[in-house]
């Protein structure tokens, strides 16, 4: 879950609303915001703009900043067009990588209706971008035991069973699971699992 001060400070910046994505692995991010016009999601979903949005496909294909008006991949659907419709009239999209070859890709949208975005806020959301990336990368100081109660979790074993599976006590499963949560920002055990899986850790 992303933090409620910086998604307060990110509306103050884009005020028509903004998508975030971060650490997008093979299918799902880690963590997600969308405080995009519900008239709008619902418009974009309905008519499958997805796979057609240049935004979108900048994102994928970039790294760094853009204002919207100054993409230059075609839009055959006009999902540009069709947003100002939704008071989304000017734009940025942020997008960064990390710099090995399996690197996880995070990124935002944002979106204003009164006038185009300056280069000192495409900078500071630029910056917002990179220390979310930076906050939701993988904990490198899990432990083999915290692992392994994790692929038990994700194999839908109960507590006491994994405990009476290791031949360890209740409490020392409890305590293992805590500190994986503690180390994921996770909120629950099944969270903890999902993200260590989203990860690459188990």
């Amino acid at each position: 879950m992303i933090d409620k001060a910086d998604l307060d400070f990110l509306t103050t910046l884009a005020p028509s609303g903004f998508y975030l994505a971060m650490r997008v692995g093979f299918a799902f991010p880690v963590a997600e915001a969308n405080t995009l016009p519900e008239g709008w999601v619902s418009h974009y979903t309905n008519h499958g703009f997805m796979m057609y949005d240049p935004v979108l496909k900048w994102v994928y294909g970039n790294t760094g900043a853009t204002r919207w008006a100054d993409i230059k991949i075609p839009d055959p659907r006009n999902v540009l067009r069709d947003a100002k419709r939704h008071g989304l009239d000017h734009g940025v999209a942020i997008s960064c990588l990390d710099d090995c070859v399996d690197g996880q890709r995070s990124y935002g949208s944002f979106a204003r209706q009164d006038r185009a975005f300056s280069d000192e806020e495409i900078r500071i959301l630029s910056q917002v971008i990179s220390e979310l990336h930076a906050s939701y990368s993988p904990p490198k100081n899990l432990t083999k035991a915290e692992l392994e109660v994790l692929i038990m979790i994700k194999d839908g074993l109960l507590m006491k069973q994994i405990a009476d599976d290791l031949g360890i006590s209740l409490g020392a499963v409890k305590q293992r699971l805590k500190n994986a949560k503690y180390k994921l920002h996770a909120k629950t055990s099944s969270h903890a699992a999902a993200l260590a899986i989203q990860f690459g850790l188990i």
